[in-house]
């Protein structure tokens, strides 16, 4: 196929296999150097584009989509679409894709990781040996906590979700979970998992939360100072979705005063500036929002955007379209 007519904006530098493959078919305006293009400058290279390769971390309001004079598809690279107006899109009838499934594993392993490096205080024990304060074994040196047995409570049992459960089940963990709608039985049998339907009762029977519902105005500070303060006195939150369903502030408070055993976080309110207090507070892994960074999510979410802007030139159903209605 050849539609060297059409134009493609990138906005972040992709996979090289990807960019070569966009480059074959269409007019492609790549970002060489990879650094975040301004709310300005993006504003003015959408206006004669006609599809937009954007990343989570860019802000695709009404503004800047009205911008886009030949805008036809939107083809995020990234599962979230928080960041893209999508009623103005639908309004301009401009099409809106995302890279569902892809990510599935590798965040799950992050959470995982993360679970186990705060319980079995990882980066307290490096941090000895760097700075030369280890004197060898001692049977109180650096004492963790062993995962078997915990409750872990997931908020959002979707594909991650169920992902995540997987994984802690093997390892002895209670799974127990609260979802907008109840799993079948089939499932909640297959991971022995108890469903809350009250989410503020099951924050203060776990000793593990983690989080996996996405962003939308309902879930804006879903854990809030009052919920957060509901958690018992050692349990670990993680989370690896999105900053702004925590109160940071408050959970960076919690920690500092040892209100909460620790927290494991990919993801941050602000992104990328993070409160200040959660670098002052013991048994916190800080990571720089890399739950999907491995380069085989990486090239999957290239093809998934190949996929749809493929489907869309030639004019067949979208595999992966976002539908946002008004209400």
């Amino acid at each position: 196929m050849n539609f060297k007519h059409i134009k493609v904006l990138i906005t972040r530098k992709l996979p090289e296999k990807i960019e070569k493959k966009l480059e074959e078919n269409f007019s492609v305006v790549t970002n060489k150097n990879d650094k975040k293009y301004s709310y300005k400058d993006l504003k003015k290279k959408i206006e004669d584009v006609d599809i937009l390769i954007p990343c989570i971390s860019d802000t695709i309001d009404a503004s800047i989509i009205k911008a886009g004079k030949k805008l036809k598809l939107i083809s995020n690279f990234g599962n979230g679409v928080d960041n893209l107006d999508l009623i103005t899109a639908s309004e301009r009838k401009i099409k809106v894709t995302n890279t569902p499934d892809v990510l599935t594993d590798d965040t799950a392993d992050v959470v995982l990781t993360m679970l186990l490096m705060i319980c079995r205080k990882i980066l307290v024990a490096r941090e000895r040996i760097i700075k030369g304060e280890w004197n060898g074994w001692g049977p109180s040196e650096t004492l963790g906590e062993r995962v078997l047995g915990k409750k872990l409570g997931i908020i959002g049992m979707g594909r991650i979700g169920l992902a995540v459960a997987k994984r802690l089940k093997v390892l002895g963990m209670e799974i127990h979970y609260h979802n907008r709608k109840k799993l079948n039985k089939k499932i909640e049998k297959k991971y022995e998992a108890k469903y809350w339907k009250n989410l503020d009762e099951m924050l203060g029977h776990i000793d593990v939360l983690s989080i996996h519902c996405p962003y939308t105005p309902e879930t804006f500070h879903l854990l809030s100072k009052r919920r957060l303060r509901l958690l018992n006195k050692n349990c670990i939150v993680i989370n690896t979705s999105r900053g702004e369903i925590i109160d940071e502030e408050s959970l960076a408070e919690l920690l500092f005063k040892r209100k909460i055993g620790g927290a494991g976080l990919d993801v941050f309110e602000h992104e990328p500036q993070i409160t200040q207090k959660l670098f002052e507070s013991d048994n916190v892994i800080l990571l720089p929002h890399i739950s999907s960074a491995t380069s085989q999510s990486r090239i999957a979410m290239g093809e998934r955007v190949l996929k749809n802007i493929t489907f869309f030139v030639k004019g067949t159903s979208l595999p992966d379209l976002v539908v946002k209605t008004k209400d």
